[in-house]
């Protein structure tokens, strides 16, 4: 870790998270000069985070196509003829071998995903046996399954399920121009069942889909009031799949797409901020600028349940390219020790600005007080150690 990097964690005071943001406050956000949202989705992301360190996930789809909802963007749905080859849902042997592999290459979480409505009870002992399999590889499991009851959420989280991926896709507004087989309401039910079994939460949404300015304010205002913000974010770019009432939409602006990663960064600075579906779309340029912007968890793989995602090989020479490299969540430090840490940079940020306003002079030369060092997997800071140490 640089000593830039470490001295951009010393602040007098860390940015708030908030849950009562309101839409002029996250209209006047994506209306800023774009480098002066940048330069402030930046700030906020090295308060909480190693601004080089992303974290990696792979995605599997576990069950494919014969999905009875009307997603307008979906090649899963049995509403439209988009010539997706249907699979059953996979024998668990089969998915550990992926996930097996998927660690192999650097992957640090396995999710699976169902296209599904539901889980059917059926399914579930099959569902369970998966989720206890790979955790057993030391990764970190995500589920998608559809909707969740209670029971449902209990049972997955005793399983050892850590985060639980389900999308509010838009803003409530325009909701209704993409689905119409299940409400909004229904995804945020579950949600609160996922969060009150005690799994994280993985919610964001897909950009590109027609929506307005408005609709994408609409959506990040959702995610960032939730009583806890998701634990990852994922922010897709619509990838337009032909037979899909979405294939012509018009191309969205990357610019406006990176402006939406900025702001979500802002809006809920302790999450992961996830670059998901239409990475294959994006320059290597328009990727790094997300980044920059606060971006810090990726997809890893060359599939994304059924659409391309870049080769494992272009992300890894992309990561060097760049400077970043991969987060291992599975070594976080405690939050004890992480914001002791904080309380020290903080007191020695206040003590040099106190021994300024008293007109106290050092040597440039001399040796400084030593800062404190960032964990390399976790991005946070490390409690007692130092650069000088």
């Amino acid at each position: 870790m640089t000593v830039a990097a470490a001295n951009a964690q010393t602040t007098s005071s860390r940015t708030a998270v908030r849950h009562d943001w309101h839409r002029g406050e996250i209209e006047a956000l994506f209306a800023l000069p774009f480098n002066d949202l940048m330069f402030r989705a930046a700030t906020v992301h090295r308060q909480f985070f190693d601004p080089n360190a992303v974290q990696v996930s792979t995605l599997l789809s576990i069950k494919t196509g014969a999905c009875p909802e009307d997603c307008k963007y979906c090649s899963q749905s049995g509403h439209y003829n988009t010539e997706l080859e249907k699979e059953k849902l996979l024998e668990v042997a089969r998915v550990v071998e992926e996930a097996k592999a998927a660690r192999d290459k650097g992957a640090s979480r396995f999710c699976m995903g169902a296209a599904w409505r539901s889980p059917r009870e059926k399914d579930m002992p099959y569902v369970l046996d998966m989720v206890r399999q790979v955790k057993a590889l030391g990764m970190e499991t995500c589920m998608t399954l559809g909707m969740l009851d209670e029971n449902q959420a209990r049972n997955l989280a005793e399983a050892g399920l850590d985060y639980y991926n389900h999308n509010l896709d838009t803003s409530p507004e325009y909701y209704g121009q993409v689905i119409t087989t299940r409400t909004y309401n229904d995804r945020l039910n579950t949600l609160a069942n996922v969060r009150d079994a005690g799994m994280k939460v993985c919610c964001g949404g897909i950009i590109g889909m027609g929506e307005n300015r408005d609709d994408r304010v609409g959506l990040l205002q959702q995610l960032a009031n939730l009583p806890h913000h998701p634990e990852s974010v994922p922010i897709n770019m619509l990838v337009k799949i032909e037979g899909t009432p979405l294939a012509n939409v018009d191309d969205l602006d990357p610019l406006e797409f990176v402006r939406t990663v900025a702001v979500a960064r802002i809006l809920m600075p302790e999450s992961y901020v996830r670059l998901s579906a239409g990475r294959q779309e994006m320059h290597d340029e328009a990727q790094a600028l997300c980044f920059l912007a606060g971006a810090n968890s990726i997809f890893y793989g060359e599939r994304l349940l059924t659409t391309d995602n870049p080769e494992a090989t272009h992300d890894r020479q992309l990561f060097q390219r760049l400077g970043i490299h991969p987060l291992d969540p599975r070594h976080e430090a405690s939050d004890e020790a992480h914001e002791e840490a904080l309380r020290a940079q903080v007191a020695e940020q206040q003590a040099e600005e106190q021994g300024e306003e008293q007109g106290l002079f050092y040597d440039a030369m001399s040796k400084r007080p030593a800062k404190h060092v960032l964990d390399r997997d976790t991005g946070r800071p490390t409690a007692g150690a130092t650069l000088d140490s």
